[in-house]
């Protein structure tokens, strides 16, 4: 049986945006204090590939990111203050590299699948769905989901992809970044646009164009339990029944 693989490694812990930001690096410390306790010191850590952070080199950002918006957080990053958008995400020094960490590590854990050193892979600090290709947004300043999609598209011609995002909050900056590209299926499951941020992912959002039908918003009422997940399960199933992607994205919030 193929390992699972873990991105873990200090790197991860400098995308951080300051101890009073709900963005900091107690998330991922915490997450690296379970997996210790749970999975070091046990059998099943045999089962586990530990995946170092490693740095994106800035023209693999650039392969979903457009050259402007990579050129503005550099310079952010060496003033190291203000906001990389409207007041949610701020600029720090060293901002451009904890980023690109959290990129590379996504693609690390892209190669790794790619080269059959492991079935799936997981990385932590991952899922930065809400930057968009040319800014920053909800504490996200890199897309590493895009980039890693144009990254297999570009350097192992994957054409076919699902992405499931189950993140309380929609994942616009995947969505509609990919809302005419007919070969990104997409189920998201958020809370009703109407009471939580980014105040997207309308269900009758279903793409455009010739992407009309491959793409699918669930929303949930605000406090919803796994039992209002379950009761929607079914259409989540019929929509993607028939589906053979080449590879599989999952975004678990």
């Amino acid at each position: 049986m193929k390992k699972v693989g873990v991105a873990y490694g200090e790197a991860l812990l400098q995308y951080s945006f300051g101890i009073d930001h709900p963005m900091n690096f107690n998330r991922i410390r915490s997450f690296f204090r379970m997996f210790d306790k749970q999975f070091k010191e046990s059998t099943k850590f045999d089962d586990i590939l530990l995946i170092s952070p490693v740095l994106a080199q800035e023209e693999v950002i650039k392969l979903f990111h457009t050259e402007e918006y990579v050129e503005y957080v550099k310079k952010a990053s060496l003033n190291g203050f203000g906001y990389l958008d409207y007041g949610d995400t701020p600029a720090f020094k060293g901002v451009f590299e904890a980023s690109s960490y959290v990129v590379g590590t996504t693609i690390e854990c892209v190669e790794k699948i790619m080269d059959n050193a492991v079935a799936f892979a997981f990385n932590p600090m991952g899922g930065l769905h809400h930057a968009r290709r040319d800014s920053a947004a909800g504490f996200c300043v890199f897309n590493d989901i895009g980039v890693a999609v144009e990254f297999l598209r570009k350097e192992h011609g994957v054409k076919s992809f699902l992405y499931v995002d189950i993140d309380a909050h929609h994942g616009d900056g995947i969505f509609y970044e990919y809302l005419k590209d007919k070969d990104m299926w997409i189920v998201d499951v958020h809370e009703d646009w109407r009471t939580l941020y980014p105040g997207t992912g309308k269900e009758s959002e279903r793409g455009e164009g010739d992407a009309f039908g491959t793409k699918m918003n669930i929303t949930l009422p605000a406090g919803s339990d796994d039992s209002a997940f379950y009761k929607r399960f079914d259409e989540i199933k019929r929509f993607i029944a028939d589906l053979k992607p080449e590879f599989i994205i999952f975004q678990c919030g």
